[in-house]
């Protein structure tokens, strides 16, 4: 093969190269379309008046009157305020209660040496296979019989550990070699020291992914919250939305929902933007193994 076939060759290549680069670009364009619609659409019918909104028979993908009156509106005819006050507290103090909970355990798991260890985790992961539903109606008598409705410590005790999270930190505590953890015992090192020195540092992206994953968690709950409480003191902001369809704005008024919703939105979205890059390294972590 003489230089000038390699030369065809390379050139059909790259011609290659560039074609499944364009196709790859144009899919991805496409499935962006399709991800960021409902969020353009979201935010377009959050800016058009009421009367506006209503009077297009066939829905139009621009408006040439915007308005932010109903993003006034969100907060001044509900108490949307008090809502966002109560799912920061719920998150805060759950997702550091469950870190707390599950970094402990994922240690015992992944390092203490104790009778019956294993066979204890499996029972935990058996744990997963539980259907929710079960579970909530549990959580909903204990809590009621403890007269824990209407408080936040109600909200919270029933979200404050994870058998997954658990089995995701554990794994990535196990990748982290044994010679470490014997040549800290070799010189005096405890446990704790250990786990909080060397184990947490090293495997800070799973747990700032998983912590980030509780906040989001903790944001859209509705279930839970709906169930455990009828105080609008402690609604949050999930279940405030209903009390905004229902109370609020009526149930005509689409584009003042909008816009609370994407006031909602918008915490989650800057907690993605500022952690996507810890948030991709803690997945990618989680899913390798030695």
């Amino acid at each position: 093969m003489n230089s000038t076939d390699y030369a065809i060759i390379e050139k059909k290549a790259k011609r290659n190269e560039k074609i499944r680069k364009v196709i790859t670009y144009i899919l991805l364009v496409f499935w962006s379309i399709i991800v960021l619609f409902p969020f353009y659409w979201m935010i377009l019918t959050s800016i058009k008046s009421y009367g506006t909104y209503n009077a297009e028979y066939t829905p139009k993908f621009f408006t040439l009157s915007p308005t932010l009156q109903n993003y006034a509106d969100a907060f001044t005819q509900v108490p949307l305020a008090r809502y966002f006050g109560n799912t920061l507290i719920f998150a805060i103090i759950t997702t550091a209660a469950m870190l707390a909970v599950i970094v402990l355990a994922a240690f015992a798991f992944a390092r203490l040496d104790f009778k019956g260890r294993n066979p204890l985790f499996s029972f935990f992961l058996s744990l997963m296979m539980i259907p929710n539903e079960l579970v909530i109606i549990t959580n909903f008598v204990t809590i009621t019989n403890l007269g824990l409705r209407n408080t936040f410590t109600g909200l919270i005790l029933p979200s404050i550990t994870s058998i997954f999270y658990i089995y995701l930190l554990k794994e990535n505590f196990e990748q982290i070699p044994d010679e470490l953890y014997k040549a800290a015992k070799v010189d005096g090192t405890s446990d704790i020291k250990y786990l909080f020195k060397v184990m947490i540092p090293i495997c800070q992206p799973t747990i700032v992914t998983i912590a980030i994953l509780k906040v989001i968690e903790c944001w859209n709950s509705y279930v839970w919250p709906r169930l455990i409480t009828d105080d609008e003191n402690y609604f949050l902001v999930s279940n405030g939305i209903q009390a905004i369809r229902e109370n609020g704005f009526g149930r005509e008024n689409i584009p003042a929902m909008m816009a609370a919703v994407v006031v909602i939105s918008v915490p989650l979205i800057i907690l993605f933007l500022i952690f996507h890059k810890k948030i991709m390294a803690g997945v990618s972590r989680g899913g390798t193994k030695g």
